[in-house]
């Protein structure tokens, strides 16, 4: 019945003006606005997410996107320089001492960070290996 459908996720921001700068300028991504005034960001050739505004936005308690990577530490270093700051969560094999937030020995490497609305984001290693 829905095998063919387009399917697509979303998530809601409080400030569209900010997630459009941070998904668009500081992650890199394409990001449009809709005639509905809904940023559709593209995560893939293909593939695109939507963000739209809810004024009683509550920020997502799990991640909402993961983005696969072949060099984590190049992207957590680029990331950084722009000004996106690394979560470091308790239990976690974290890479201190610089505190970058990279999880590492618990499945693939990966890193958490937020967007501007409070939503969690990864970027973690591609492949088996982590």
């Amino acid at each position: 019945m829905l095998e063919s459908s387009q399917a697509f996720s979303g998530f809601s921001v409080d400030d569209l003006d900010a997630a459009k700068a941070f998904y668009g300028d500081t992650l890199g991504l394409t990001v449009s606005q809709n005639a509905m005034g809904i940023l559709e960001i593209m995560i893939g050739p293909e593939r695109a997410v939507i963000a739209y505004p809810k004024p009683d936005h509550v920020p997502a308690t799990f991640t909402i996107l993961n983005f696969p990577v072949d060099d984590i530490d190049a992207v957590v270093s680029d990331l950084q320089g722009k000004g996106v700051s690394f979560e470091e969560y308790p239990g976690l094999n974290a890479d201190s001492p610089i505190m970058r937030g990279i999880a590492a020995n618990r499945g693939p490497d990966i890193a958490w960070f937020k967007d501007p609305a409070g939503n969690i984001l990864s970027v973690l290693m591609n492949g088996p290996e982590g």
